[in-house]
């Protein structure tokens, strides 16, 4: 049973913020200085909604599709191990590709760079596995995103005092965690599935 302490921090691991500093101030660089933090605030409110969305909406979605909580532990488990790989061993171009020249809108940075797949996918699993504790998982969600709001907005501040290798290191380190806990959710996923077809 997942404590509300340990679906936030799984979802803090999943949104990666200190993977996306780089990504949001490559972005926000062609931005007026004094926009910038006003559009950060409003892709980050864009994500939230759209996380809550899945929350909220996900089991019916399961429900419309026939898919079992197992099926989506397992394929869960496989897509947070892919984008843990993804940040110990990050592509040259970045995750998400080049730089965005305009003011950037939804998509990267709400969508999906906070707001992404994988964080898509787990919340719609933690609703789906235990539908009685929405409250917990709000909770775990909110603060999730909240810890991850803080550091993007500090961002320019972090990178200053932390340092691009410093930053790189710490990701690498939280891509071993989100590793560690994708396999555990895809083998919950397989002894659930195991259980319920003998």
């Amino acid at each position: 049973m997942m404590s509300t302490l340990s679906a936030g921090i799984l979802l803090f691991l999943i949104m990666d913020p200190l993977g996306n500093i780089p990504l949001f101030l490559s972005l926000l660089r062609n931005v007026d200085p004094a926009r910038r933090r006003l559009v950060l605030i409003r892709e980050l409110l864009i994500a939230l909604a759209v996380l809550f969305i899945f929350l909220f909406s996900g089991k019916y979605l399961l429900s419309a599709l026939q898919l079992k909580a197992e099926s989506v532990s397992i394929a869960g488990g496989i897509v947070l191990f892919l984008i843990g790989i993804r940040m110990i061993f990050p592509p040259k171009d970045g995750i998400f590709g080049g730089d965005v020249d305009s003011e950037p809108f939804i998509v990267p940075m709400a969508i999906p760079a906070v707001a992404g797949p994988s964080t898509m996918a787990a919340v719609m699993l933690l609703a789906n596995s235990n539908p009685g504790r929405t409250v917990d998982w709000s909770i775990a969600l909110f603060l999730a995103w909240l810890a991850t709001s803080v550091l993007l907005i500090s961002s320019t501040y972090l990178y200053r005092w932390l340092g691009h290798s410093v930053l790189v290191a710490l990701e690498r380190l939280m891509g071993m965690l989100l590793v560690a806990l994708s396999v555990q959710m895809f083998l919950d996923g397989v002894v659930a599935y195991v259980r319920l077809s003998s």
